[in-house]
């Protein structure tokens, strides 16, 4: 019986016992896989944090990031990565080096500016305005969160997942509020991989058939630019200098981001001599980057955080941030639409001038 009885502690039978939560992260990581896999939803993204939620939730694993105050030392000082790593293993290693220290979502920026292409905005500069107005989640659920009881921290770092954005709200999360990194970086990254089922819940409410016709691919072909720009390719090597020195004077604390967004968008737009630099930004390093970050941050979401009521807040709050930016962006378009309509409409307005065979010019 001894025998059997060390046995059965060595297993993590027991542990799964004393804390049954386990079973439902393990079932949530598998849901979030069978997203990426089967349904493919974000799968670079979903498939390691999925991965990564079933290796934290393992019993004896040691594989769940701990919180910052366990590895706190007297005097408000710290323990090194290695004693980190030695005391809590692997996973608390990579958390607290590569995400707590805020390197990776810069790094993956970098990637992300390296495939970005700014040409459509900087020749319809409408485009600029439709997409501040989908900002509106972030403020909108910033304040609902405040009155909820959220502290503004707390409340920013809610709110950001509004911008659609991953590496942006797990960046602001470390700054303002890291205890909630884990659910808000969730939060974040399974909305954007459930875009396909989202934007059209908001989209079939707010939009006409007719608004759904509209092809946006052939807006500039059919209403062109008033002023067109000559060197568009200069244009866009310069946009990344002076929007980055703009943007540094007017918020610095964006810098870290931006800086590496608008960098990564530079070497692309160059060209040939710096290609190697942007393959390398888009290929080897923003994957290595994807895998690292995917995995700490599922590691991030062991059952005592996730299975508490503010957690579960945040998981709805953040699905109203990311719904009231959509609808954001799209009422921002049916107001511009009308307002051109009703500009169109007006006596004496001209958007275009038709000249006869005879040489008459008139207004159409």
């Amino acid at each position: 019986m001894e025998v059997i009885n060390q046995l059965y502690e060595m297993t993590a039978l027991g542990q799964i016992a004393e804390s049954p939560g386990v079973l439902l992260m393990i079932v949530i990581g598998a849901v979030l896989l069978y997203l990426g896999i089967v349904k493919k939803y974000e799968p670079l993204l979903l498939v390691p944090i999925g991965f990564g939620i079933i290796l934290a939730n393992l019993p004896g694993g040691n594989m769940g990031v701990v919180p910052a105050d366990m590895i706190e030392l007297p005097g408000h000082r710290y323990m090194n990565l290695f004693e980190i790593a030695s005391e809590y293993g692997i996973m608390n290693y990579i958390y607290y080096s590569l995400i707590k220290t805020g390197f990776l979502p810069p790094i993956i920026f970098m990637g992300v500016g390296a495939l970005t292409d700014f040409g459509p905005m900087l020749r319809n500069l409408r485009l600029a305005f439709f997409g501040a107005a989908a900002q509106i989640g972030i403020f909108g659920v910033f304040f609902g969160a405040i009155a909820l009881g959220f502290s503004p921290k707390e409340a920013g770092s809610l709110g950001i997942i509004g911008g659609a954005d991953g590496p942006t709200a797990i960046y602001t999360t470390i700054l303002l509020a890291p205890h909630l990194l884990g659910p808000i970086a969730i939060a974040a990254y399974s909305y954007m991989a459930l875009v396909p089922v989202i934007i059209p819940l908001v989209a079939n409410r707010l939009m006409t058939k007719k608004e759904f016709k509209i092809n946006m691919k052939k807006q500039d072909k059919l209403y062109p630019p008033k002023y067109e720009i000559k060197n568009i390719k200069a244009v866009k090597i310069i946009f990344p200098v002076v929007l980055g020195v703009v943007i540094a004077f007017l918020v610095p604390s964006s810098v870290p981001l931006l800086g590496m967004l608008l960098f990564g968008n530079l070497i692309k737009e160059i060209g040939t001599i710096t290609q190697r630099l942007s393959d390398a930004a888009t290929g080897p390093i923003m994957n290595t980057a994807t895998i690292f970050l995917g995995l700490a941050v599922g590691a991030t979401m062991t059952a005592d955080v996730f299975l508490d009521l503010k957690t579960l807040g945040i998981i709805v709050g953040g699905f109203l941030a990311f719904a009231i930016s959509i609808a954001g962006g799209i009422l921002a378009v049916k107001v511009y639409n009308l307002l051109y309509e009703e500009k169109n409409q007006s006596p004496g307005w001209c958007y275009r001038f038709e000249r006869s065979p005879d040489g008459f010019q008139g207004c159409q």
